[in-house]
This record gives structure tokens, sequence and C-alpha cells, in this order.
């Protein structure tokens, strides 16, 4: 692993293929936490039957922007709203076939798509939203703010969430070693995973909490809120980077709530 520049279509190369590779391996770890449907905010346990951060989605055009296995897709679809998900992997949108046939609700609209570059129309969906999908892993994350508010209706809702930027200054490690800091916070290079040739695997990208605020100002968005969960009193479970000893000491998790001016 390195910290070096990484584009777009290295990014977008590198991370779909991770994701074909792991996606069975991924939700075999954490499947019983995501559920086959339901949407899942953060590691924190951040539910959208709780959280209601969409507003009412019944009868709405909804789109989920780097769905995984479409598990919250799948929610959503229960909650009457038309649904359209898509994921640049094609091996985490076969997990969601999967998942369909075992949950007994399907995702009918399933693309295969690069964030960067929406193959919708202009003003097609009423709410957009993304839980840890695509915005951390693109090089042009303004480039997503645009194409999301251009295929957002006037009044329609963003919502994202991401890894907190602070835990960028830290080692992905649950435990004491991820308590110390390692990286500039200030620092944007990109988070490069290769293989021993040197082509980039997995690509994570940086940004500051002023820069996703400024991309979101950028695009013509409105920010509303940016929530960043507290770690549950009861909440035992590690999660990657994720677990109670971090969580009870710094933000993982940042969740961006905006819309496009009516």
């Amino acid at each position: 692993m390195e910290h070096r520049p990484a584009g777009p279509i290295e990014s977008a190369r590198a991370n779909r293929l991770w994701w074909d590779a792991s996606a069975q391996e991924y939700q075999d770890e954490h499947g019983d936490f995501l559920g086959d449907a339901d949407l899942l905010w953060c590691p924190e346990g951040v539910r959208e039957a709780d959280a209601q951060l969409l507003g009412d989605v019944r009868g709405r055009s909804v789109l989920e922007v780097g769905c995984g296995a479409a598990q919250g897709a799948r929610w959503l679809v229960a909650q009457g709203a038309q649904v359209t998900a898509f994921d640049v992997s094609g091996g985490q949108l076969a997990q969601s076939r999967v998942l369909d046939a075992r949950s007994g609700v399907r995702v009918d609209r399933l693309v295969q798509a690069d964030a960067q570059a929406l193959p919708f129309r202009d003003a097609t969906f009423d709410v957009v939203l993304s839980a840890f999908g695509a915005v951390p892993f693109v090089a042009d994350s303004a480039g997503v703010m645009r194409e999301v508010a251009r295929v957002l209706r006037p009044g329609g809702r963003w919502v994202f969430s991401v890894t907190h930027p602070l835990r960028w200054v830290f080692a992905d490690d649950p435990g004491p070693a991820g308590l110390v800091v390692r990286q500039p916070y200030f620092d944007r290079t990109p988070y490069v995973e290769v293989d021993d040739g040197g082509s980039a695997t997995y690509v994570e990208h940086h940004r500051t909490l002023g820069d996703r605020v400024r991309e979101l100002v950028a695009a013509g968005l409105v920010l509303h809120d940016v929530i960043e969960p507290e770690w549950p009193e009861e909440h035992t479970r590690e999660w990657g980077q994720w677990s109670p000893l971090r969580g009870r000491l710094m933000p993982g998790t940042a969740i961006f709530v905006s819309a496009k001016p009516a």
C-alpha cells in the first residue's frame, strides 16, 4: 500500500475489480448486520427506518449511488419507492440478485455504472442517496456532486455517508494502533493498494469536511445537516477499522444531508 496519485480511470478500474473479487466475501462477513432489505447508513448502526433522513419515499423516484448488493434499495422498494440502483461492480450486482431471491423483494432497475458519469437524464429523481458507496472511491467527487445535482429534480434530496474525514489521519486498525496519528489531515494524496506489478488494486480518496461542503455548494446544492453518529453504548461489533474503542473517542462516519433548491 502507498499514497500516490490515482486518476478517474485507474480508480474506477481498481475498485471495480476489487469489489468484483470480494463481493461474496463481503456479503458473507457483513450480511447479517446489513440485512437483506435494510438501509444502514453506517457501522455505528444508524438505519433509515429510525433516522428518516430521506423523508417519505412512498411513490417517489429514488436513485441509490454505489448500491453494493442493493440492501438499501430493497428496503426502499418495500417502502413503496420507485427505485433505481447502480454500482460500478458487476460482482456486487450479482450478489443483489441472490438477495432478491432470498428476501422476496426485487430491485427491478439495477445498472452497472460509474458515479462520475451517471447514465440518467436531467431531473429524473426525487431522492438520491449513497451509504458508503462510490463517493470515497472516485477521483472526482466534485463531479459526482454535479452529476447528482443534474439528475435531481428541484427540491430533491441528496444524502450520503462516508468514513469521517478525521479517520484519514489514523491507521485503519480497530485497536490501540488506530489511535495514533499517521497521516496529515490535509494530505489528499489517495490511498492505493497495488499488486506485485505496481498496478492499483484498490483506491480510496480523501476529502476534508470543508472540501465536502465546498463540493456540494459548487454543485448548486444546499447543505442542511452533517451528522456524526455517536457510538452506541451497547454496540460491541467491530467492522474493519470501526470498533467500540475508537468509536467512543472519535467520529467514524459523516452523513451529509443536502437538497437541490426548489
